[in-house]
């Protein structure tokens, strides 16, 4: 007689149904380790306050003062930080800003050309870029981030100083420049200067004449009327005055690059700029500030050299050092 074989099918049934969801939790489970592993593993931006406190600041400006304080450039750099510009220049010189709040995420057009829409305009070719000022000082490695930190320092502990020691301790020590006299004023369509005001140079790097400070009010506050009616925030408000800074080092102008991507490598010189003798390091962040006057001059000017020893000075504070400085813009042409 053939032996009849049963098959117990429940157990079989529950056995399979076992075998799926054991699977279908251990594919689960690798799946959200994945995920979390793959978070870890993003990068992250260093906050400059990682590898710059209070004390080191205090003692990297001794003189300073006191209108100059660490929590106010802590706080311009947070608020900064949240603030994204697209710049799109249609030809070569019109242009529309969007401004982006990144806490909220809302974008506003706070600057749009009268020409922008017309015809003719419109085929002319665009070019943009996006200036993220969270960028500053935090987007590369800690080496690149500390030298960019000093050239910054450098430049502005120049435009600031009080008094030729040798030292390089008396940055940061005057809020406007000496001369208050000189109003600093240009025709300008989209920045016009407000009768009665004076645009002079105010805060870490002079900010001057009524075509800046409408542009920086514009990318800082999204109104061009803010620092256009009131420049003197910036010599009376400290975060306003570390803002404009910060601005200005981030922002490229029409021809020049922005200090920014000279240092953190980001900027290469094109046929123009090579012709002109115009290369990466700390002697171009002079050449987009000061050009005019500091270089294409010979090695032998006062104060483009202070600006070097600030530099370096700075850079034996943090520890590190700029082996390939290309630090002097003796030889450069001027934009």
């Amino acid at each position: 007689m053939k032996k009849q074989i049963i098959v117990k099918k429940p157990l079989f049934i529950i056995s399979l149904f076992l075998l799926a969801a054991i699977t279908l939790l251990s594919l689960k489970c690798v799946g959200t380790n994945d995920k979390a592993a793959a978070n870890n593993n993003q990068p992250h931006k260093m906050a400059v306050t990682s590898f710059l406190n209070e004390s080191q600041f205090n003692a990297l400006f001794p003189q300073r003062d006191k209108f100059y304080t660490y929590a106010a450039f802590i706080k311009a750099l947070k608020e900064m930080g949240l603030v994204s510009v697209k710049i799109t220049r249609r030809g070569v010189s019109i242009y529309q800003f969007i401004r982006t709040d990144k806490s909220t995420g809302k974008a506003d057009v706070i600057r749009q050309d009268e020409d922008w829409n017309e015809d003719w305009a419109k085929k002319k070719p665009d070019s943009s870029y996006v200036i993220d000022y969270g960028n500053f000082c935090v987007e590369k490695d800690l080496q690149t981030n500390k030298k960019e930190l000093a050239a910054f320092f450098a430049n502005i502990a120049h435009e600031t100083r009080h008094g030729e020691n040798g030292k390089y301790d008396d940055g940061l020590m005057f809020i406007h420049e000496s001369n208050t006299s000189l109003p600093y004023l240009a025709d300008n369509d989209t920045y016009p200067a407000v009768p009665g005001k004076k645009y002079y140079g105010r805060g870490p790097l002079q900010l001057s004449y009524n075509g800046n400070y409408g542009y920086a009010s514009d990318c800082i506050f999204g109104d061009k009327k803010i620092l256009l009616n009131n420049p003197d925030l910036v010599e009376t408000n400290p975060v306003v005055a570390f803002k404009t800074a910060i601005y200005f080092w981030m922002t490229p102008q029409t021809a020049k690059p922005s200090a920014h991507d000279v240092m953190i490598g980001k900027w290469q010189p094109n046929t123009a700029d090579k012709a002109a003798n115009r290369i990466p390091g700390f002697g171009m962040t002079i050449n987009i500030i000061n050009g005019g006057v500091e270089c294409n001059k010979g090695e032998n000017i006062f104060s483009m050299n202070d600006r070097i020893g600030f530099y370096q000075h700075f850079l034996k504070s943090f520890g590190i050092s700029d082996d390939n400085c290309a630090c002097s813009c003796g030889k450069m042409k001027a934009y």
